[in-house]
């Protein structure tokens, strides 16, 4: 019997993760999504289906930062920044099944530091 995937077993929390988190338009879902190289963090309303913000760090200004802890901080002051311009002040975090800890910890640092409210 194969050993189950890592990213199978990440997979398998987030959607108990998301089982209990949703966003609204009051309160969207501050998402992130963590890959090897890179960071991206999303403002969604579930209710809507509806991507309200997003920042990434593979966006064009922010290319040499890349994924690590300093890319991730600054990804997370933007999107902060991009969702109080559309008047978005609190947010629901969704860790997206990783640890609360290196990379999505600096992200949501960031984005609290930058005026969203978690």
């Amino acid at each position: 019997m194969a050993r189950e995937s890592r990213n199978d077993i990440r997979t398998r929390i987030h959607k108990r993760i998301r089982s209990r988190v949703s966003g609204t338009q009051e309160r969207p879902r501050l998402a992130v999504f963590r890959s090897i190289n890179h960071i991206y963090a999303q403002v969604i309303d579930d209710q809507q289906g509806h991507t309200m913000v997003a920042a990434a760090s593979t966006e064009k200004d922010l290319r040499g930062k890349g994924g690590n802890v300093d890319g991730a901080k600054v990804v997370g002051k933007i999107v902060a920044e991009r969702a109080k311009e559309k008047g978005i002040k609190k947010v629901v975090f969704d860790r997206g099944g990783y640890l609360y800890h290196g990379r999505v910890k600096a992200l949501a640092d960031a984005a609290r530091e930058a005026g969203l409210e978690f």
